[in-house]
């Protein structure tokens, strides 16, 4: 899962929140060095991810991929599924997306401090450029995935990835629709047990 789905899976706690995001940089083992809050966040962030990968929804939807994309296909995914978020998100949330996104970035701010520099930056790219704001869109997912791209040894095979993701779109809305209750439903037990 990207972040916006991570900060709803957390939401309302602030160190589970803040830890969905320090859990995509911050790695190794944890040690209590942080506020259990935030390792709490942190653990939330890894067994999410690690629920996703492994899930037969996921597992099938990666198969769908084009070969050349295949090893990526996760990346993909995972930047889908908050787009489809903010396309279902009456169904997970009271909230409008607009004010959650808000309450987001102002929790975010104040916990700024406890974050790792991966997280720092990534929060500073959230809040310049209005990123929870702009996941409704399908090209802040393929853009997304360009600049996650430029990291990539090997070249960047996420460039342009709009024409081979155009025939999938209609299987990743429907997986993201039956996958994501049944995450909503591990993140809400994995809570009890993150310490």
């Amino acid at each position: 899962m990207n972040f916006l789905a991570h900060f709803h899976l957390a939401w309302p706690e602030p160190g589970l929140v803040a830890g969905g995001l320090d859990g995509e940089y911050r790695k190794g083992l944890l040690r209590g060095e942080l506020h259990s809050d935030l390792e709490a966040g942190i653990r939330l962030h890894r067994r999410i991810d690690a629920f996703t990968d492994n899930h037969p929804l996921v597992r099938q939807l990666r198969s769908q991929f084009p070969a050349h994309l295949r090893r990526y296909a996760g990346i993909l995914i995972d930047l889908s599924f908050d787009y489809y978020l903010t396309h279902h998100w009456w169904r997970y949330s009271d909230l409008p997306l607009a004010t959650f996104n808000e309450a987001v970035c102002r929790l975010l701010q104040q916990r700024q401090n406890e974050l790792s520099p991966g997280a720092k930056r990534m929060l500073a790219r959230l809040l310049e450029h209005d990123i929870l704001n702009l996941y409704h869109r399908w090209d802040t997912v393929t853009g997304a995935a360009a600049r996650i791209g430029t990291r990539l040894r090997r070249g960047n095979a996420l460039a342009d990835v709009s024409e081979d993701m155009a025939p999938l779109r209609a299987s990743l809305d429907t997986a993201f629709v039956d996958f994501y209750p049944d995450l909503v439903e591990f993140s809400d037990n994995q809570r009890g047990r993150l310490n």
